[in-house]
């Protein structure tokens, strides 16, 4: 558990093909379902606080209460995603922590000495920050608020992954506006 932020509840992996990705986590590990979405709906999205159009495809599922996120970027808008492929890597590249108290424990993170590098927001109330510390690849921060639709759709997630017997393994993601 983090002495900051409570259990770790998602990593992140970078990955160079989401489908192959999706069916190996499926078929191989028995991750899933996958609920994938090609576009992300990233709103105020920021790198080095300037804004860019992002365009990334993520799929995301549990394996007990740890979701796993699998990220493929799709153009070249700076990200910390692009930065972990340029510098060689692929795999894990976050971790992130869950909150429902964004404002206190990003402040908490920032009087630690941590600096948002990327953040952004999917939903409302689905802001996220990705700090910069980063000691050994894969060891990225992520903050993400679930308050939210996209905290009803990491339920969602969870509850299909429960008992999930490998029938329909890749589902689209719901619309945020509906959930």
């Amino acid at each position: 558990m983090s002495k900051f932020l409570g259990e770790i509840r998602q990593l992140g992996y970078v990955v160079p093909d989401i489908e192959a990705a999706m069916e190996y986590w499926a078929t191989t590990m028995g991750v899933g379902p996958w609920y994938y979405n090609p576009k992300v709906p990233i709103e105020d999205y920021r790198y080095d606080g300037k804004p860019y159009e992002v365009h990334n495809s993520v799929a995301l599922a549990n394996s007990g209460f740890v979701q796993v996120e699998l990220i493929q970027t799709r153009n070249d808008a700076p990200s910390m995603y692009r930065d972990f492929q340029e510098a060689g890597h692929t795999g894990l590249q976050h971790v992130a922590y869950w909150t429902q108290d964004f404002d206190n424990d990003l402040a908490l993170m920032e009087a630690q000495g941590f600096k948002v590098k990327m953040s952004g927001t999917v939903g409302e109330n689905g802001r996220f920050v990705y700090f910069d510390k980063e000691d050994y690849p894969g060891t990225v921060i992520e903050l993400s608020e679930v308050v939210g639709p996209k905290g009803r759709l990491f339920k969602t997630i969870y509850e299909a992954s429960v008992g999930w017997n490998g029938d329909d393994p890749v589902r689209p993601f719901p619309s945020l506006s509906e959930i």
